[in-house]
């Protein structure tokens, strides 16, 4: 199975810091699952760039991206993910959202999103390295499951 990081950052892009959240959400996934293929991707906030770095992984059984998920006026990884989906999945989304609120009162103000484009997940994990590796912990348990249910291989 291939699975695509996106993060999504203006500073990280320019190399004005270091992505952690992209490596932490890869190296979360590879001590549960280390015959995965993993590639990752770092971008800017901007639509065009979202959008392309987004159709580049659809070969990726997911797609999880990070960053971008709140309410500054540059964060538009939701936006774009809910125009770029066939398919909305607001659960994965809402669970996250909800576990989170477990560990900081600041996931009321996630906008995150996750759904279906052709047969590859997406999904939006916020951009801090905390915030990404809890998620990646809570979607752990349907990463199989999810391409499977799409292929139509029951509920097994």
């Amino acid at each position: 199975m291939r699975i695509a990081i996106i993060t999504v950052s203006d500073r990280a892009s320019r190399g004005e810091y270091q992505d952690l959240s992209g490596p932490e959400i890869e190296k979360i996934i590879l001590e549960e699952y280390p015959e995965l293929l993993i590639r990752r991707v770092l971008i800017p906030d901007e639509r065009e760039d979202l959008r392309k770095a987004l159709t580049s992984c659809l070969d990726c059984q997911w797609i999880i991206t990070t960053g971008g998920t709140g309410i500054a006026p540059r964060d538009i990884t939701p936006d774009v993910t809910v125009e770029f989906c066939d398919l909305l999945l607001p659960g994965i989304a809402e669970t996250l959202r909800i576990r989170s609120l477990e560990e900081t009162p600041q996931a009321m103000l996630s906008r995150g999103a996750a759904g279906l484009k052709g047969d590859t997940l997406i999904v939006n994990f916020p951009g801090s390295r905390k915030g990404a590796a809890f998620c990646t912990r809570v979607i752990l348990p349907i990463l199989y499951h999810g391409p499977a249910m799409r292929r139509g291989e029951g509920h097994g």
